[in-house]
């Protein structure tokens, strides 16, 4: 049974003051947004509970912001895009409106935020409890199948325990994310949506991913798996210092993650093996002390033994540092710091983080997020040609957009 709601604004019955496509991050801050100002919405998800990236988010913990959020942290062909937002909601409005709903933030490394003493559960909590303390209807498994531009709005067409139903609304917001990770509910309803109604696209890929090594060099980092060293990744464009994981099939970790967002396929990326020191200077310091020191032993210090031994393969590592020559003091000092790597490609979307690239900022208005070319229409989250860094700053564009919608459906 459809419950009719009345808009005011456009003197004629509706079920809701907005449909929101898609139950997560910023669908959810949306409702509840729209909620404190006296509008319903009704939330449509397709998959059987609401959040389902923000409860696998950060382990199971939620990194729910980053202290240090700003544009600068984020991809996109328009990189002021998201100022306006971000002015509108600030991540001290994020940790403001948690800490309202008993959620402080702890800060782990680099600025991320996470719930001090709860989890990603906690957080979804927040906004279901309050979607249903303001009458926010949330409807899980629901397939939509069509919409359509009615005289008044948009219809929504949609399925759900077998049955066909469908809504009224003056104003549609669509929060569906991206695609990674399929087997979570994610879906390209907001991609074909815009192809539909011919709106532009920035190609999209999958960002924060692992990246994959074949060919002859394969086993060499089968061989490291599970191995982790902390090191800056960097091509032409950025560089990261944060630990990278070795597994069986390539390169992974939070460095390796954040370089995927800016690689492309069939270039090669740096690596720094062993940032902020000077190899060469290590080895002479070394050579003054006790130049019968082996240069794995030196190697022990910095790095686990699986990887001093996986270096043999390019390095006299087995050789007294004393008697290194300067050629061979050269050779461990570029393979060191100038490591390179050109990956064969990524592990898809089924390991993607996020997605990058989506519906173009130049179709959005960015004060409001509304479609210029469909009245009604509005586009927040990651849908949006918008991908931040590794970290919670993907969350604070998702919170930060669903309120800044909810403040203009």
């Amino acid at each position: 049974m459809l419950i009719l709601h009345k808009n005011n604004n456009i003197n004629g019955l509706m079920d809701a003051d907005a449909i929101i496509i898609g139950g997560g991050a910023c669908g959810l801050m949306c409702a509840v947004q729209a909620g404190f100002l006296g509008k319903k919405v009704i939330i449509l998800e397709k998959a059987p509970q609401p959040g389902a990236k923000i409860l696998i988010s950060g382990g199971g913990r939620c990194n729910f912001t980053n202290l240090f959020a700003s544009d600068e942290q984020f991809i996109s062909q328009n990189k002021h895009f998201l100022k306006s937002a971000f002015m509108q909601w600030t991540v001290e409005d994020t940790i403001s409106f948690f800490e309202t709903y008993g959620i402080t933030g702890k800060e782990k490394t680099l600025g991320q935020l996470f719930p001090e003493g709860k989890n990603a559960k906690d957080v979804v909590s927040v906004f279901t409890d309050l979607c249903r303390d303001l009458d926010q209807q949330i409807r899980c498994d629901a397939n939509i199948t069509e919409v359509n531009k009615t005289g008044q709005g948009y219809q929504v067409i949609y399925e759900k325990g077998g049955k066909t139903l469908q809504l009224e609304t003056a104003k549609l917001v669509i929060a569906t994310g991206g695609l990674p990770i399929p087997k979570m509910g994610a879906t390209d309803f907001a991609l074909r949506f815009a192809k539909k109604h011919s709106l532009n696209i920035v190609e999209t890929a999958p960002a924060l991913v692992p990246l994959t090594i074949t060919g002859k060099d394969e086993s060499w980092y089968a061989q490291l798996s599970g191995n982790a060293v902390f090191c800056e990744v960097s091509n032409e464009k950025i560089s990261f210092e944060e630990n990278l994981l070795f597994t069986h099939w390539g390169l992974s970790g939070p460095a390796v993650l954040q370089i995927s967002s800016y690689w492309r396929p069939g270039e090669v990326i740096n690596i720094d093996l062993l940032p902020r020191q000077n190899m060469t200077a290590l080895i002479n310091e070394e050579r003054n002390n006790n130049g019968k020191t082996l240069l794995s032993t030196l190697f022990n210090r910095l790095y686990t033994r699986k990887f001093t031994e996986a270096m043999g393969k390019f390095l006299p590592v087995d050789k007294p540092v004393a008697a290194l020559t300067k050629a061979e003091i050269e050779l461990v000092h570029h393979t060191i710091h100038l490591f390179k790597v050109k990956p064969a490609g990524d592990k898809g979307y089924d390991k993607a983080e996020v997605m990058r690239g989506g519906i173009h900022t130049n179709e959005l208005s960015s004060k409001t997020l509304a479609c210029k070319k469909l009245p009604g229409v509005y586009f927040g989250g990651e849908c949006v040609d918008v991908t931040g860094w590794l970290g919670g700053y993907n969350f604070q564009w998702a919170w930060a957009s669903g309120y800044v919608i909810a403040q203009n459906i």
